[in-house]
């Protein structure tokens, strides 16, 4: 595949708008309370019948510091013996949880996340471990896709070492900026040292990959601090980036006050600063991905894309299109047949769910035909930067032109942008659509056509 990117300023600027990620679609905000612990009973008993593999979620949402920048739902508390309640919760829900599922479901991927997973003490993921393994199928001799978050502030090397014995193979260590002066104005101090160190330790102990998060859009960055901070992580060598905007929405996310507006960049300087991470990352030989990620050319993400199996749910890019999601912990979204459902979001809901013997689901939703036709196209694009009409129609039993028809005529709009090719057969990106893929996306959505989602950040 031809991963090059073309950067127009003017063109970016246009549609830079406000719109989904589609790590789902329908989006997360057609989930409704309608849909509760009997929808999703339904669900699991149509997933049976599939036997399709399982992916697992583990969400772990507690911090021993807060982050300015985060939006994510997490528990900021430095007393490690506040996870202790919620963890006996979870390992009731994974038991409620597994009682549903038929036995020997393998479990292709897992992955924990937050907050920060590595919070929790060795003995308390050991069992939290032990705990999945006893009712669930996990696969040994690495045969699944088992990943962790880590925070190198405050992991040790015997933990590393001791989540690889775990059964862990992948990791992905959050580094935001190294410049001083931006970890102040967020909040987070982390010196290269402490990350080198971790790298090392994990890729020492057999993690077969390593992913780095960095964020633009941050209080004082500019090109040339970014540039400094993106050297250094190169210099570590990972198998995967990924290079995020910060989306500033102190509205929704109180934490974010704490930083000062004035101090963060302008539109301009961000934009100036993607091109030159673009730039960068493709001379020092990585792929874009898309959706911010890039990845080595050997790296699996990278030669899913190659050969067409690609795909996105709500942990980012994945190898495992096949699999049922189990999302388990508070807030965690799961995606079983055709529908997807979120779990409670406080720990007091989740305890009075599962100490009842109830499965902490509050909503979700069902996909339509139209939903699947839809996420079907947009999993495609996203993922392959293409569409294949003929198999499209092929699959769908539909005429692409005539039922499309509206979506066809904003479309052109595109093409003569150079976003696109666009015939009776395909729909191409073009390198100069690849950085609005998300645009592209979202003239399929037809949520957005009625005026029904809202509270997205900016596609660049």
């Amino acid at each position: 595949m031809n991963s090059s990117i073309e950067f127009d300023v003017d063109l970016i600027q246009r549609y830079d708008l406000a719109g989904p990620r589609y790590t789902s679609y329908p989006t997360a905000v057609q989930f409704h309370n309608q849909f509760d612990e009997t929808e999703y009973l339904q669900a699991i008993h149509d997933s049976n019948n599939s036997q399709r593999p399982l992916s697992l979620y583990v969400h772990l949402p507690f911090c021993g510091t807060v982050c300015y920048y985060c939006a994510c739902n997490k528990i900021i508390t430095a007393n490690r013996k506040r996870a202790s309640p919620y963890l006996d919760d979870l390992h009731q829900e994974i038991e409620l949880q597994a009682a549903r599922f038929t036995e020997k479901r393998p479990v292709s991927q897992l992955h924990f996340g937050g907050g920060t997973p590595t919070f929790i003490s060795d003995d308390e993921i050991t069992s939290l471990m032990n705990k999945l393994r006893q009712h669930f199928y996990l696969l040994e001799e690495d045969k699944g896709d088992y990943s962790i978050e880590i925070d190198p502030r405050e992991v040790t090397p015997a933990k590393i070492v001791l989540l690889r014995k775990l059964g862990f193979n992948r990791m992905s260590f959050g580094v935001q900026d190294f410049d001083p002066k931006v970890q102040v104005a967020v909040n987070r101090i982390q010196s290269l040292e402490q990350t080198a160190a971790a790298v090392d330790t994990a890729r020492a102990s057999g993690f077969h990959s390593i992913n780095i998060d960095l964020i633009y859009g941050l209080p004082f960055q500019t090109v040339e601090s970014f540039a400094l901070t993106l050297d250094k992580v190169l210099a570590l060598n990972p198998d995967r980036l990924s290079v995020f905007n910060y989306a500033h929405l102190p509205h929704l996310f109180k934490v974010q006050k704490q930083m000062d507006e004035n101090t963060l960049p302008s539109a301009a300087t961000k934009l100036a600063i993607l091109q030159y991470v673009i730039e960068r990352l493709q001379q020092a030989g990585y792929v874009y991905i898309g959706m911010d990620h890039f990845a080595k050319p050997d790296d699996e993400l990278a030669l899913a894309q190659e050969n067409g199996t690609l795909y996105r749910n709500f942990q980012g890019y994945s190898t495992h299109a096949g699999c049922d999601l189990i999302g388990l912990g508070i807030t965690s979204i799961g995606m079983v047949d055709d529908t997807y459902s979120q779990n409670v979001k406080t720990l007091e809901e989740y305890h009075e769910c599962v100490s009842t013997g109830k499965l902490p689901v509050y909503r979700g939703v069902r996909l339509t035909s139209d939903d699947k036709l839809r996420r079907a196209l947009i999993t495609q694009l996203i993922c392959l930067f293409k569409i294949d009409i003929s198999s499209l129609e092929q699959t769908w039993n539909i005429d692409f032109a005539d039922y499309f028809a509206e979506e066809l005529r904003q479309l052109a709009v595109m093409a003569n942008d150079g976003l696109i090719t666009l015939d009776k057969t395909a729909i191409q990106v073009l390198p100069r659509g690849r950085l609005l893929i998300r645009n592209i996306c979202m003239v399929f959505d037809s949520y957005l056509r009625q005026g029904q989602q809202q509270r997205f950040s900016k596609v660049i």
